[in-house]
């Protein structure tokens, strides 16, 4: 055996174990640099502070566990806290069923057209995005919207309280993160998610209705996009058609980071979990080392490409164009 092949066998045994490895080597760093960062209190901050992300994340995992991706989740968010503000104070509690309709419509026809009519996902997804965005534009009237404090605390105020110190964000995304791993791990539609990422003529060949299932992958994708949205709203007390701007390509990377790659069939929701702890550190670490915000999308776009290319399974592309 050959010093390349040997590196190359230890590297595939290595690869597994990545994400954690990575997301313990920056806690190290970033705590050494700054001993305040390991403090108890603040590791509850920054994790409450990036659950939106999170949930946005874990969402785009089931488009990119069957080998796609959801470019429309960040405009979905952000039409959602539209619809959200406007909704509110006719339907109260209802605004979150209608906000959670909505994404999954939308994520349903990003499903369609993907495999209808055969339109490449990142073609679709970017196209429904644009759909959503002038939506948000249309009901917004291209302005802010601020809501009612009062009548946000009583509908939604569970989301946002605290309880033995530990902000609400986080039950929520724990529990999300149980439910879309069971959704993922237990149930027959998860194993045909599994079935369609490794190697979709296969699926197809097994008897799979896997239009059904792109379609449906797409749905929850866009259905937790519009959560993180609400979340959003209820958060900044308002919505706007930009107000999760920022947040797809670090979305992108949690997801990728984390484990799961672009040609789908491996990782999952917990490897996103790591993946949005390793960007919610990297996010950190920037602030504590003072990077420029105009450059914190570089580095996140410099982080994607290496996370592409060490995740990315070689074996199902013949060309790359």
């Amino acid at each position: 055996m050959t010093s390349k092949t040997m590196t190359a066998v230890s590297f595939a045994r290595i690869k597994p174990h990545l994400p954690w490895i990575t997301l313990l080597a920056l806690v190290l760093i970033v705590g050494i640099a700054d001993a305040n960062f390991l403090r108890p209190a603040n590791l509850i901050s920054m994790a409450a502070d990036i659950v939106p992300l999170f949930i946005m994340a874990l969402g785009m995992t089931f488009a990119i566990y069957i080998g796609g991706i959801d470019l429309s989740a960040q405009s979905i968010a952000n039409m959602t806290t539209v619809i959200a503000t406007l909704a509110l104070p006719t339907y109260g509690i209802g605004t979150a069923a209608i906000c959670i309709l909505a994404g999954l419509a939308m994520g349903a026809v990003s499903g369609y057209v993907t495999t209808k009519l055969l339109v490449p996902s990142f073609i679709s997804t970017l196209a429904i995005g644009g759909v959503a965005f002038s939506a948000a534009q249309y009901m917004s009237g291209q302005r802010a919207l601020f809501m009612d404090a009062t009548m946000r605390d009583s509908t939604f105020g569970w989301m946002t309280g605290v309880t033995a110190g530990i902000p609400h964000e986080i039950f929520i995304g724990g529990a999300l993160v149980l439910a879309t791993w069971f959704l993922q791990s237990r149930t027959t539609f998860g194993r045909a998610l599994k079935a369609v990422g490794a190697g979709e003529p296969a699926a197809v060949a097994s008897g799979l209705n896997v239009t059904r299932i792109k379609i449906m992958a797409f749905a929850v994708s866009a259905g937790l996009a519009a959560i993180a949205g609400l979340l959003f709203s209820v958060k900044l007390s308002g919505g706007s058609p930009t107000l999760a701007n920022g947040f797809l390509l670090p979305a992108i990377v949690a997801v990728l980071v984390g484990g799961t790659p672009l040609t789908g069939g491996v990782g999952g929701v917990v490897n996103t979990l790591i993946g949005t702890l390793i960007v919610a550190v990297i996010r950190s670490s920037m602030l504590y080392f003072e990077v420029d915000a105009t450059k914190q999308q570089m580095v996140f776009g410099l982080i994607l490409i290496a996370a592409i290319a060490l995740t990315i399974d070689r074996t199902k592309l013949r060309v790359v164009k």
